[in-house]
């Protein structure tokens, strides 16, 4: 579970980039704002992966993977 919530972009496409380094073919990820969401979701789909993702609260649970 990477945990991006209080970050501002570009940190949480960093982080995601960062752990896609390991070639896990799932990640759990939370972010707090609609920009976020949005710009891992892009750069996550440019990379090859599916992105599902679901409000809880004022949060984003994203789950990243490839099928």
């Amino acid at each position: 579970m990477i945990d991006a919530r209080g970050l501002s972009c570009p940190e949480p496409v960093i982080l995601i980039k960062k752990a896609m380094a390991s070639r896990e073919k799932e990640y759990e990820m939370m972010v707090d704002n609609r920009t976020a969401l949005e710009n891992v979701t892009r750069f996550a789909q440019h990379q090859g992966y599916e992105v599902e993702h679901g409000a809880e609260g004022g949060d984003y649970r994203l789950r990243i993977y490839q099928k």
